[in-house]
């Protein structure tokens, strides 16, 4: 339901208003697997009906005012089929995947590319990249998944700025857009993630030693620390990136967290990655998962004041998904993450009473409905109960060695120069003042119109 010129607060209000003999709970047994599986089909439903990409005169895995959330999407439904075997969304999850790919393979579709962000397009490549570790078909008539992926890496590691703080990802590609001589904490672990995927799927080193750059250059700025473990949302290039805008998101710390998952898995176990992912889940647990609401995940900059976005409510999703990824990368933090997953997922379930069709809200916490509804509600809620079939499933991502057969393609991107550039221009303090999540973007000039566009990452 879309209810023009109201804030999530106020539509909050507006739909509780609307919302008379609430449905019952969903009835979930945390350690069922059948119970899972059916509250997952439940909010993965839910879910579809926001999706209009099937539908003639639709764009399929657009969304007309938040590209990026289609991979958000994508990544519950590649998750979904392949937790529960459930292939009602195939065909839409194969669709809209390769729609959205672009000329060049590399997830620049002409649509959209001339306002995205780095962190925009890095999620579509980690939706690809999820496609081919967890075999998902390739199809006959375009890119394969694995080629989609490194497509992405490809336009993105000659992204890479040294003009100031001696490298790192822009937040935006464009100069004209809010934020590009910001760098941020999702652009570069999101780059650094997608490449410690790529070096494990494919065993090629190259993939390694860029993780690793981008991994080390992190710990150099601000942005991420191996001391405190604290992970900063992003650091400005107008001081050579000496402060940190310091703001707390929990995919910061997930992206980051999942990226040195896969290095310890591809170094067969280094020590050096160990100590990352429990520094980055320890934290993550501390911060998003407090002791004074009975451990369960909330989004602490926005949920108790009421005031998550949609891109924001996606993030509990995105980290419930990587922390079951970890799970099975580094056996270690198997005991550790799954009792949060457990205890988070039973919360949810009994958050999804609203509407009388079983709708999601947003503050777990409470245990019951806040309230609040939207596709970003049930894709996080989806994500959580997926997230804790791990418990019967536990062979993880696969490797081209170990079951994966995507097709490679390692220079595919590299004939895209359109989103390459190195001109920079100055951040003003309006510019300050709408960074954090959202991009903004103003777009003027040579592309003949002038707008204003809300992204998310």
């Amino acid at each position: 339901m879309y209810l023009p010129g109201l804030g999530r607060g106020l539509k909050s209000l507006a739909l509780a208003l609307l919302i008379s003999n609430p449905a019952g709970a969903i009835d979930l047994t945390i350690t069922d697997e059948q119970s899972i599986k059916d509250a997952a089909s439940t909010t993965t439903y839910a879910m579809m009906t926001y999706y209009k990409g099937n539908e003639t005169g639709h764009i399929p895995g657009a969304f007309a005012s938040k590209w990026w959330e289609g991979s958000a999407l994508f990544l519950a439904l590649l998750q979904y089929w392949y937790f529960t075997g459930d292939t009602t969304y195939n065909e839409e999850l194969s669709v809209g995947l390769q729609w959205q790919s672009g000329d060049d393979g590399d997830y620049m579709p002409s649509n959209y590319s001339s306002y995205l962000g780095n962190d925009d397009q890095m999620f579509w490549g980690l939706a690809a990249m999820t496609a081919a570790e967890l075999q998902f078909a390739d199809v006959t008539d375009g890119f394969s998944w694995l080629s989609l992926a490194q497509g992405v890496y490809n336009t993105q590691i000659n992204r890479w700025d040294t003009t100031a703080c001696d490298g790192g990802m822009r937040w935006q590609i464009w100069p004209y857009e809010s934020g590009y001589t910001m760098k941020n904490a999702i652009s570069n672990g999101g780059l650094f993630q997608l490449a410690a995927r790529l070096a494990r799927y494919t065993n090629d080193a190259s993939y390694a030693t860029w993780a690793k750059k981008i991994w080390n250059w992190s710990l150099s700025s601000p942005l991420l620390s191996n001391s405190t473990w604290n992970v900063a949302d992003s650091t400005n290039m107008d001081d050579d990136c000496s402060t940190q805008g310091d703001t707390q998101w929990s995919y910061n710390y997930g992206t980051y967290m999942m990226g040195a998952a896969y290095m310890y898995n591809y170094t067969n176990g280094s020590s050096e990655w160990l100590s990352a992912v429990n520094g980055l889940m320890n934290k993550t647990f501390d911060h998003f998962f407090p002791t004074s609401n009975g451990g369960i995940f909330e989004e602490v900059v926005c949920e108790p004041s009421e005031s998550c976005n949609d891109n924001e409510i996606l993030f509990k999703g995105l980290v419930s998904s990587w922390l079951s990824f970890t799970a099975l990368l580094v056996p270690s933090t198997y005991s550790t993450i799954l009792p949060y997953l457990q205890t988070s997922a039973k919360a949810a379930a009994l958050s999804c009473t609203g509407h009388n069709n079983n709708t999601c809200g947003v503050r777990w916490y409470k245990s019951e409905y806040d309230g609040w509804i939207g596709m970003e509600e049930q894709i996080s809620a989806t994500n959580i109960f997926v997230a804790n079939m791990i418990q019967f499933n536990t062979s993880g991502p696969v490797t081209a060695t170990t079951g994966g057969n995507s097709t490679s393609n390692p220079t595919q991107g590299e004939n895209d120069t359109s989103s390459s550039t190195t001109q920079q221009s100055k951040i003003t303090t309006g510019d300050r003042a709408g960074a954090g999540i959202l991009t903004v973007v103003f777009v003027v000039g040579w592309v003949g119109l002038m707008g204003f566009t809300v992204f998310g990452g």
